[in-house]
């Protein structure tokens, strides 16, 4: 325990200490993402909001699935999925896409992996107006509850992270993870309820989703809080708590295991 904590704190360290070239890292993923595009950041907008347009046309009318402010309900749980899957995926190759500078500086290797991450969460902020945009068009009742959404948001960014750095050394290793890691994510998108009830599913699958998918668990603490206007239950928030910091913790002693390995490799 001694160790993981030593471990843990010289992390948050380096990290501090390398803060300017994380903001450099960050800026210039957000960059490469939207070069050439000419609406740009507006994408980030425009994006969730037209595929909850298009999968709420399929499903609340071909599908008729009777869930109350079906858009909202779509969306909550495609912006919290898509933060998720999108990080990690673009994650699986930091480590690799940045070895032409590992193998010349120093550097603490695991910020190329945080920028990754903390990028994709600086974009996921500004899908943050599709939603609100989405809550007045369909005039959804606003609460104090709606305040809590940073609850599963810092969850899911812990967990992310955690994922994000395991499959980011795995990665270096065995190249076809990445390959299988997005298969991985189409199969988790169907059992992640976002666009059905979760009383559709059959009971053994149910249980399955409710007792052992963390994101399904952070999706619905975000539309406790968003789409239900209810309180986060405090259960859901210990469970989510858990899950975030284990996996945090495994990403973060799988990466430094290996990655002295990783000059070898890459």
């Amino acid at each position: 325990m001694d160790k993981l904590q030593k471990m843990i704190k010289g992390a948050v360290k380096n990290t501090y200490s390398y803060r300017g070239l994380l903001k450099q890292l960050v800026t210039r993923d957000l960059k490469l993402k939207y070069r050439r595009s000419v609406l740009g950041y507006l994408w980030s907008v425009l994006n969730p909001l037209l595929t909850m347009l298009i999968m709420t046309i399929v499903f609340s009318h071909m599908f008729r699935f009777q869930i109350v402010n079906y858009p909202v309900y779509l969306l909550c749980g495609n912006i919290i999925f898509g933060v998720f899957s999108s990080t990690t995926i673009k994650s699986c190759h930091a480590v690799l896409d940045n070895a032409a500078l590992i193998k010349k500086v120093y550097l603490p290797k695991y910020i190329f992996v945080f920028s990754r991450v903390t990028s994709g969460f600086v974009d996921f902020l500004f899908s943050f107006a599709a939603l609100i945009f989405v809550l007045l068009i369909t005039k959804s009742k606003f609460s104090l509850y709606n305040l809590l959404f940073f609850i599963p948001c810092i969850e899911i960014y812990l967990f992310s992270l955690g994922m994000s750095l395991f499959l980011a050394q795995a990665n270096v290793f065995f190249r076809d993870i990445q390959y299988l890691y997005g298969v991985f994510c189409t199969a988790l998108n169907y059992l992640c309820v976002l666009f059905y009830p979760i009383e559709a599913l059959p009971t053994n699958v149910r249980f399955f989703v409710e007792n052992f998918n963390p994101i399904y668990l952070y999706i619905t603490m975000f539309r406790q809080c968003v789409h239900l206007n209810v309180l986060i239950s405090p259960q859901m928030v210990l469970r989510g708590l858990l899950w975030a910091l284990c996996m945090f913790v495994f990403g973060i002693f799988c990466f430094k295991r290996s990655q002295e390995k990783f000059i070898l490799y890459i």
